[in-house]
């Protein structure tokens, strides 16, 4: 194929996909600047003008020309906003990748562009299934595809390389006759307060206070899966993993701070809400840092939680039909704060929950209905 005269101009009357040009040089090297950028792609550090002039008339073209990869530039509101290529594979697939400008983050420009490209590999290539990639942690990457349609997200330990150093990868695919919308929820977390305490979203400053509740003897005791001792990087990996349970609709897991310090207090969870049976359910569980007992703490937030997992999910809450709770026998705490929430007690699971001790207890089950008086 010849270049420029050869690249389809795509555009969905928003953004535009073109061939690139001598003007998108300074652009596409100040893009490749940010850290961001940096930090998920494998382009080279430093990124000097240099790597942008022969990416974007040495290495766009010669893709056009063996067929391996097209490149287009991505025009929004008449400036450079990013670029975005499809690599050629065998057996109608193909892999997708993308980049965007800074400027441009956020108001939905990628998300254009990729739907945009990925029509025309289905409509005009004949592809029959794109391919997605992102090193894991890449957030806004993974968010992009999740609103094109893409679907299957897995995790390849060290499935990807850069600069040298490997790094484990997202996959996900779309097939050509999947609908390009999101599929599942992306849940928010929304931020309530009441009585002196607030459920909010997690930070990376929490791990600390989380490390000190997970070493607690008592919390130890009746959450014998958690790691001992439990770190600071193993407190870092919960924070994180909570991200993951939003973007696959797996749950919503709230920070419980103090109103006024925001000191973490513990941490409250809805999930299950992927359930292969039952799609309206929910399962709640929680846990106390031990400075925060005896104060009414988890019983408010509990409360709270209850309302945002029964609200609809047009109103920003979870949409839930029914939540269900389970306390080990003995751990009348934990047993307390579903009942004082009017959960009903409705079954016992006879030597179901293993102790730290090795020992095994039962396990109470509760349920609640959203149309149960409160």
């Amino acid at each position: 194929m010849r270049f420029p005269e050869d690249v389809p101009v795509l555009t969905d009357d928003v953004v535009t996909l073109r061939a690139a040009r001598p003007d998108d040089v300074d652009p596409a090297h100040r893009m490749c600047q940010d850290p961001e950028m940096q930090r998920w792609t494998t382009i080279p550090v430093p990124y000097e003008r240099e790597n942008a002039v022969h990416f974007l008339t040495e290495m766009m073209p010669a893709g056009w020309r063996d067929g391996g990869t097209r490149g287009w530039v991505i025009e929004y509101d008449g400036r450079f906003a990013g670029s975005i290529d499809l690599r050629d594979s065998e057996g109608g697939a193909g892999e997708v990748g993308f980049a965007v400008a800074p400027w441009a983050r956020g108001g939905g420009v990628m998300t254009r562009a990729l739907k945009v490209v990925v029509r025309h590999a289905f409509d005009d290539l004949g592809w029959d299934r794109v391919i997605w990639r992102a090193f894991v942690g890449n957030w806004g990457s993974r968010r992009v595809a999740w609103k094109c349609g893409f679907r299957g997200f897995v995790v390849v330990p060290g499935g990807g390389v850069a600069r040298g150093v490997r790094h484990d990868e997202w996959i996900a695919t779309i097939g050509r006759d999947d609908e390009l919308e999101p599929q599942g929820n992306w849940w928010k977390v929304p931020e309530v307060e009441r009585g002196g305490f607030r459920l909010r979203g997690w930070r990376s400053t929490d791990a600390k206070r989380v490390a000190e509740a997970c070493n607690d003897e008592r919390t130890a005791f009746w959450l014998a899966g958690l790691p001992s001792p439990y770190g600071v990087t193993d407190a870092e990996g919960f924070i994180e993993s909570r991200r993951e349970n939003l973007a696959s609709g797996e749950g919503v897991s709230w920070a419980i701070a103090d109103a006024e310090s925001d000191e973490l207090l513990g941490c409250v969870s809805v999930f299950d809400m992927n359930n292969r049976i039952d799609k309206t359910i929910g399962e709640v569980g929680y846990w106390l840092h031990p400075e925060a007992r005896g104060r009414g703490v988890m019983s408010t937030a509990v409360g709270l939680a209850i309302e945002q997992a029964f609200k609809p999910v047009a109103e920003g809450g979870l949409g839930r039909r029914r939540l269900v709770l389970f306390a080990a026998e003995g751990n009348t705490a934990s047993a307390h704060v579903a009942e004082v929430n009017g959960f009903t007690r409705v079954s016992t699971e006879r030597a179901a929950g293993p102790l730290r001790d090795g020992s095994y207890t039962n396990i109470l089950g509760f349920d609640l209905l959203a149309t149960d008086p409160r």
